[in-house]
């Protein structure tokens, strides 16, 4: 309830929707975005549109072809009475032996009654054939056309007077008592009146019932025309929502798949095409999670045995490590042949008991079973720590390391073992790949973030060389000679270290203009990151600005 009205939420909710829909404005926006997104609404609409086309090209089509029809019966009548009508006029006129005006004019009289009976027609115009003599018995053009008389074109009356014997008809507009206008045909002859000469007979003839006749021709297609594409969509909207239900179905199914819910299914009825999908369907979810469950199986087995290869593997390495370490304290002792094995004994065992390490941290987060033990740390401190640990290594190269902290003396909930890890790395690779040349690592802080940045002058990697600066076991060039004895996992482990924490791992680097690496990490636990305090490309880059980041972006 809704404020104990009454009213339900989904009521708010419709009536909220109908109030969006009698907001006219918005209108294009949403029949648009209904139309991107219905299937249903897409094929209604066309088939709607399509169908509405055909029947008002078919419409029009009828509509003409009983207009025609109509004219053209109206018109073979109206010659049929007007010639029987001349012809009665005529005949009154041979028969008569009329000699003066008043005898004339009576006979002309009751031709025009006769005609006006014959024809069925009020509009009758008699007019005296020009270009004859005058005569005082002859009678006096009339016309009962009214203001239609003008219709009467001097086109149709020449044609009339210069062809004796023939009939000649013009479609025209007649007016009618009220002011309107109707469509109507004009027939014109010639009649040979006693004593008085030629005279030319124009019959008008209206076509009023033929045009109601028409129009309500007219209107019937159109009424009938949209029932018609209204039940044409009514149709369609059924028997589309009929087709696209088990699509929607799919669609859902398939979603549900993608995000992992492997055990769903697609519901299968009858023996149609839908029912063939859905099998077909149903068969390569079926292969696909079968297929899945047989790599996680894999990948479970990989995992456990590089774990328990590393465990077993520490037992014959502590007895191989305490052995060296006795040859390798009684080195002096030895020949320099013996004494030369025993330094090389004594590093490889170090370097093997560090890949041992490396192999079950990585076996870890493969198995997704790291766990972070984080408290409030000083990324100040830590970078600290780290460098003076690496400074040994760092004045063997000639590299001065520098810690720039203009805003990172505030504290950040991470975990403090992997973070000094990934100082470490960054800082020993920097040593390694700088050629003797000042490392600036500095540390920054906002509202939300911290990071570290550590800045080499040395080499510079290109394009494609960054594009795997994280992949396992990768080196930019193979023939170069470790110098910190490093397992070729440092970087991977640090990446995987800063996504745990939710952070960002993001290189920078350009061929002889060296290298940067930027680690970013949000100042508290299950925190979101948006930006970084620390720039990248640096402030002093002048090559190629592009960076790859911690989730294989180019950032």
């Amino acid at each position: 309830m809704v404020g104990g009205t009454g009213y339900t939420r989904s009521t708010w909710r419709d009536w909220r929707d109908w109030r969006d829909w009698r907001d006219w404005r918005g209108w294009p926006t949403r029949i648009a975005r209904l139309w991107r997104s219905s299937l249903q609404f897409r094929t209604v609409t066309i088939t709607v549109a399509l169908s509405g086309v055909a029947i008002m090209v078919v419409g029009v089509y009828i509509s003409v072809s009983v207009g025609n029809d109509l004219f053209q019966s109206r018109l073979n009548q109206v010659l049929v009475d007007s010639n029987r009508a001349t012809t009665a006029a005529q005949g009154i006129f041979d028969a008569s032996d009329a000699a003066d005006r008043v005898e004339v004019q009576t006979l002309v009289g009751s031709a025009r009654t006769l005609v006006t009976a014959a024809s069925s027609s009020q509009m009758i115009a008699i007019f005296r054939a020009p270009g004859q003599d005058a005569s005082t018995v002859a009678p006096q053009d009339s016309s009962s056309f009214g203001a239609s008389t003008g219709v009467i074109t001097p086109d149709l009356r020449l044609q009339v007077q210069e062809n004796a014997g023939e009939q000649f008809w013009q479609s025209v507009t007649l007016a009618t008592d009220d002011g309107g206008q109707v469509p109507g045909i004009v027939v014109g002859s010639q009649l040979t009146v006693p004593v008085a000469g030629r005279y030319e007979l124009y019959i008008g003839y209206s076509l009023a019932d033929a045009e109601a006749t028409l129009a309500f021709v007219q209107r019937t297609l159109g009424i009938a025309g949209l029932v018609l594409i209204l039940l044409i969509g009514a149709v369609t909207w059924i028997v589309v929502r009929l087709v696209v239900t088990p699509i929607r179905v799919a669609a859902a199914t398939s979603q549900r798949l993608a995000s992992g819910d492997l055990g769903v299914r697609i519901p299968e009825k009858g023996e149609d095409v839908i029912a063939t999908l859905a099998r077909s369907f149903n068969g390569m979810a079926d292969s696909l999670q079968s297929q899945i469950k047989e790599l996680a199986d894999l990948s479970e087995v990989q995992q456990r045995f590089v774990s328990d290869v590393s465990h077993e593997l520490r037992t014959p390495l502590t007895t191989i490590r305490l052995a060296g370490d006795v040859l390798y304290d009684h080195r002096s002792t030895f020949p320099p042949a013996v004494e030369r094995t025993a330094e090389l004994l004594h590093t490889q065992v170090e370097r093997f008991e560090l890949l041992l390490s490396d192999l079950l941290e990585i076996s870890k987060y493969d198995a997704g079973s790291v766990e972070l033990e984080t408290e409030p740390t000083n990324l100040v401190h830590l970078a600290e720590d780290a460098i003076d640990g690496l400074r040994s290594l760092g004045d063997s190269k000639g590299t001065v390391l520098t810690l720039v902290a203009p805003g990172g003396h505030l504290d950040a909930d991470v975990d403090p073992r992997r973070i000094r890890r990934i100082m470490h790395n960054l800082i020993g690779n920097a040593i390694e790949h700088g050629e003797g040349k000042p490392i600036i690592v500095s540390v920054d802080s906002n509202e939300s973030a911290v990071a570290l940045s550590v800045r080499d002058y040395g080499m510079g990697m290109s394009q494609s060389e960054m594009a795997h600066v994280f992949d396992r076991f990768w080196r930019a060039d193979p023939s170069r000679k470790r110098t910190i004895g490093g397992t070729g996992l440092g970087l991977s482990i640090s990446l995987e270290d800063a996504v745990v924490h939710g952070g960002w791992l993001q290189v920078w680097s350009h061929p002889g203009e060296g290298s940067c690496f930027r680690l970013t990490l949000p100042r508290t636990a299950n925190g979101t990151l948006s930006s970084s305090p620390s720039p990248l490309p640096p402030a002093d880059a002048g090559g190629a600005t592009a960076a790859r980041g911690t989730e294989g972006h180019y950032a």
